[in-house]
């Protein structure tokens, strides 16, 4: 970490440094985008992969904090940009450095009203385009906009900021889409679009040119309700985000919670929270399955994924007493100690599943009209995916080695043995590949802990009121699609100052006009099927 701070140092002398479990730097922006080049291209620093950008309303100024890793060297800084302007914050964008970077950029303008200064498309990500204000900002009026019950229209107007040679910006008006092109909407009722997702569909012939990405029809504000929340009950809009991966969610948020206030949980926890997460793992990628098979016209295979999921849930519920919503994980601990039938039903689930998964290939998978379907469509290289920032099977079906819980093992991931699964044609096949390895990888690592779950308290004692010390945190678990991260500043109080998720679809949504390009309408449905985002994680 040091030699990090060094070099930066030397090529940047205007920046400073706060010293952490991760290096925090800042930057002016107006020297932003060069050290954002130079963290990227240096060949001792390699910080090639952007895993988000958080808005921040500190008051007297707003601000960005980028969070940054490199994939050769599994090292991670966080870089801070403030800007005082209030009236029209500004702050130079990055999107030509990190792909992902325009639609996180679009987030944050979106909420917190901040222009990015080169960014091509400057609309608001979630919100409709006559919202008055930025509703993240500390000083939001909530009065401005009362309930509109009328449809927004489509507006095929955007704008960018442009910085000429003396300094000044000006403002240039772009056109999404001309008058005489062809657009066509799926969704947001289409059923494979797995959840209320609006594509704008660009189309020449059946071939897609362009895809505009609509969101936010159900966004919920989980993040600014979260300031006027103590710390346990944030956990419960967790559960509520990627509802296939809430365990592994919620898991992020208490570990961040835990970490920060120096708590340690017993190794009973951590192999307990292991087991869990590995059948929400399983759980999501036998639905993966399943909906992927239905969007597609393979009914029984559908049939057969759900079947095997019930038994899933009757687990989660025998100990959870819930079922998709499982409110389990707490700080310091879990909910309820595991159910006395809890180890005989998973170790009879095991043996089960592993025979399931052959039925899987039988019917669907080495069925030759999905291979058809599957195989040389939606390629992603490596590069793209990590630009992108498309984490868990989606970049490791296209070679990147990106698993959290080998990259920075946590839990007790660091007491069994399991394979990384990678392939490297990077198309819809090996992506469902992946994810049906990474069942078999799974069950292994709870066949590894089942009859070895240690004793010891199954929650720690704390405190009524928790209060987090002052401070920039950042935990970050392997969910059931990737890297689920959750940032956390807090002013020492009972609610947080500010908490951010990073979710794990809103990549894998922004990766959609790369990847489709070129290909067939019919296509689109079999690419958004295996790269597998569920929609109220992107809606948070």
């Amino acid at each position: 970490m040091a030699n990090i701070q060094d070099k930066i140092a030397k090529q940047f002398p205007e920046a400073t440094f706060e010293d952490g479990e991760i290096l925090l730097v800042n930057i002016p922006d107006a020297k932003w985008h060069d050290l954002a080049k130079f963290l990227k291209e240096d060949a001792d620093l390699h910080f090639d992969h952007l895993i988000t950008i958080v808005g921040m309303d500190w008051v007297d100024k707003f601000g960005c904090v980028y969070q940054l890793s490199s994939t050769k060297y599994n090292t991670q800084i966080s870089v801070k940009v403030a800007t005082e302007e209030r009236e029209n914050p500004m702050i130079h964008s990055v999107y030509d450095i990190w792909k992902i970077a325009t639609t996180f950029e679009r987030e944050v303008y979106d909420f917190f009203g901040i222009h990015f200064i080169g960014h091509p498309d400057m609309r608001r990500l979630y919100l409709r385009e006559d919202w008055i204000g930025h509703p993240f900002r500390k000083d939001y009026d909530e009065s401005l906009n009362p309930l509109r019950m009328t449809n927004e229209e489509p507006d095929d107007v955007t704008q960018h900021y442009e910085e000429l040679p003396d300094g000044s910006v000006i403002k240039k008006r772009d056109v999404i889409f001309d008058e005489d092109e062809y657009i066509i909407n799926i969704g947001p009722q289409h059923p494979s679009t797995h959840g209320v997702l609006h594509f704008r569909v660009k189309l020449e012939g059946e071939t897609i040119r362009k895809i505009d990405p609509v969101l936010g029809y159900i966004h919920r504000g989980v993040e600014k309700l979260n300031e006027q929340m103590t710390y346990p009950q944030t956990l419960a809009l967790t559960d509520r985000l990627d509802y296939l991966g809430a365990m592994q969610n919620r898991h992020a948020l208490c570990m961040c919670i835990e970490k920060a206030m120096g708590v340690e949980v017993s190794d009973r926890v951590q192999v307990i929270r292991t087991i869990m997460d590995e059948l929400q793992r399983i759980d999501s990628h036998i639905l993966f399955f399943s909906c992927l098979a239905q969007d597609l016209g393979a009914t029984t295979a559908f049939l057969y994924g759900f079947r095997d999921r019930e038994k899933i849930l009757d687990i989660f519920e025998e100990t959870c007493g819930g079922r998709l919503i499982l409110n389990y994980n707490t700080i310091g601990g879990v909910m309820a100690d595991i159910h006395p039938n809890f180890q005989k039903r998973v170790k009879e689930f095991i043996p089960y599943m592993r025979k399931a998964i052959r039925e899987y290939y039988d019917v669907f998978i080495n069925n030759v009209i999905f291979r058809n379907r599957a195989i040389g469509v939606g390629i992603l290289s490596k590069e793209d995916c990590i630009s992108y920032g498309c984490t868990g099977g989606t970049g490791r079906a296209s070679g990147w080695h990106n698993d959290v819980r080998k990259r920075m093992p946590y839990a007790a991931y660091d007491k069994v043995q399991f394979n990384e699964v990678v392939r490297t044609e990077g198309d819809s096949y090996a992506r469902t590949l992946v994810r049906m390895d990474e069942i078999l990888e799974s069950l292994s690592i709870i066949e590894q802990l089942i009859d070895n779950i240690p004793e010891g308290n199954y929650q720690e004692k704390m405190k009524p009121i928790i209060k987090v010390p002052a401070g920039t945190y950042y935990s970050a678990v392997e969910g059931s699609r990737g890297e689920f991260g959750v940032l956390l500043e807090s002013r020492g109080d009972k609610s947080p100052y500010r908490l951010h998720y990073r979710s794990t679809g809103l990549p894998l949504v922004a990766v959609m006009n790369h990847v489709c390009q070129g290909h067939m309408l019919a296509d689109l449905i079999t690419i958004g099927g295996t790269l597998d985002y569920v929609v109220p994680d992107i809606d948070r």
